[in-house]
């Protein structure tokens, strides 16, 4: 028997919630297989397994928060006793031991070595199509030296094949719960009813959060969708009150309560450290940004543009990277154990994306190096990946400036607080038709023209105001005449 633990998905993290098993007991798996999707307080992360074989038991249920280092899965590699059929008592488990010594390591497997020599890394970034090697099966001795570790899946087992990917349709059967540790039954008794871990629940991620919003647990709810799959009206219908209930109840709906954590819970602890520890200062620029969308238009018609998405937010980072050259202030952070100021050498453009997950900041690394159309295809990439919820906690580390697009709500711009360790964060607001002065003396008359507000904030104790507003006329300056940034 072989024990997967939570490992740590990255960045020191200490704890992650269980999201969806995609594989349940009985289910065969192979070295690298992903049996499990767990999110962080930075990510959603899909484990998968350093072991081959059959799935015994799932240690922990979805929904559930677990510590890193703690058992989450047992695997049957043949190489201790395998679980008795149903009705008869489990024998223990057998700990983890290191390998015999005619025993074969997976090339290219979690622990091993890859092709070239690299080592297999944890979250599933190591080669993942090799074959594994393994030793033949002998026979199945029980084990000494066991410490009741069968007793964590007790708590645990499941009767039922957990929730899968909605578009995994094929069924699987279920598994009768074994008895796991403890007395075993007399004569005449009746057998402890197992408690059951998950249900085969079949709902996408909108419909989980959904659920989790009203209260409602989807192993009771029956799906309608195609396969049997859960959908909003379900969810919506398994939270409507019965009809005595609604005559007798208040106008009105109960309170909701959300528990805080993942994304939600490490932005708020980043917002409210940021808040009180930068002094934050805020500067506006309203200007006629018309030459930047006419920019858009042509670049949309130009073919090395076809693949990739273009909009004004390209022609805004691409303008900040610029005026980020010329104003290195704005790309460094405040070091106060060593008593520095740290000026960046390359820019990590992190972009503000909202996801069903929260606010989430990826970055792209070293973003003042890339041309107009790397840079698209760049932003296109990032937000792409965040609002699927697959942005990794690699992706929203080492940040140096940030902007957040609050236009695409048809909002005029805000105050926006910045990312702890970074010195500015740039708002842009909604790009609208509005009248505007052109001209001059004589030739002065009102246009409709496209027309946006940046807002600049900047931590005072790296950037002078002076800095912070030569920085923000830069930007301006670029979105009002593209054609002035040859001159940078």
């Amino acid at each position: 028997m072989k024990q997967f633990r939570l490992p740590d998905p990255g960045e020191g993290l200490v704890e992650a919630e269980i999201v969806s098993w995609r594989v349940g007991v009985g289910d065969t798996v192979k070295v690298n297989d992903i049996v499990v999707e767990v999110e962080t307080s930075k990510s959603l992360v899909e484990l998968p397994i350093p072991y081959a074989g059959t799935v015994t038991a799932l240690l922990a249920e979805e929904g559930q928060m677990v510590d890193v280092g703690t058992p989450i899965i047992t695997v049957d590699d043949g190489t201790g006793p395998v679980t008795e059929p149903a009705g008869s008592p489990q024998e223990d488990l057998v700990p983890e031991l290191p390998p015999a010594e005619d025993e074969v390591v997976a090339e290219g497997t979690i622990g091993g070595s890859a092709p070239g020599g690299r080592v297999a890394v944890l979250v599933g970034y190591g080669p993942r199509t090799t074959d594994a090697k393994r030793r033949p099966r002998k026979g199945h001795a029980e084990e000494p030296g066991t410490h009741g570790a069968a007793a964590l899946t007790s708590s645990f087992s499941t009767a039922q094949p957990v929730s899968r990917q909605s578009d995994v349709r094929t069924p699987m059967p279920p598994n009768e719960a074994q008895p796991v540790g403890g007395p075993l039954p007399g004569p005449g008794s009746q057998p402890a009813e197992p408690v059951i871990a998950g249900g085969p629940v079949l709902a996408k991620p909108p419909v989980r959060k959904l659920a989790k919003d009203l209260g409602v647990d989807l192993a009771g709810v029956a799906g309608s969708g195609a396969g049997g799959v859960i959908t909003r009206q379900d969810v919506e219908a398994a939270a409507a009150p019965p009809a005595a209930a609604q005559s007798t109840r208040a106008a009105g709906k109960a309170d909701v309560r959300i528990p805080i954590k993942g994304v939600r819970k490490m932005t708020a602890e980043a917002m409210v450290s940021s808040a009180f520890t930068a002094p934050h200062v805020t500067e506006w620029l309203t200007l006629d940004v018309s030459a930047t969308m006419e920019l858009v238009d042509r670049l949309r018609t130009r073919r090395e543009f076809a693949d990739v998405r273009v909009s004004p937010l390209v022609i805004i980072a691409k303008a900040a990277c610029l005026a980020l050259q010329r104003h290195p202030e704005l790309n460094s952070s405040w070091d106060a154990a060593a008593g520095e100021i740290v000026i960046k050498g390359q820019v990590n453009l992190g972009i503000a994306a909202a996801t069903p997950r929260g606010l989430l900041v990826p970055n792209i690394k070293d973003a003042g190096s890339l041309s107009l159309l790397e840079l698209a295809a760049a932003i296109g990439d990032l937000v792409g990946t965040a609002k699927e919820g697959r942005t990794q906690p690699a992706e929203t580390s080492q940040g140096s400036f940030t902007i957040t697009n609050v236009g695409v709500f048809g909002v005029d711009a805000g105050t926006p607080i910045l990312n702890p360790g970074e010195a500015g964060i740039l708002c842009v607001g909604a790009i609208a038709r509005r009248p505007w002065v052109v001209g001059s003396g004589a030739q002065e008359r009102i246009e409709p023209r496209w027309v946006t507000t940046l807002a600049l904030s900047f931590d005072h104790r790296l950037v002078d105001g002076e800095h912070g507003s030569k920085f923000l006329a830069e930007v301006g300056t670029v979105l009002s005449d593209p054609a002035l940034a040859l001159l940078y």
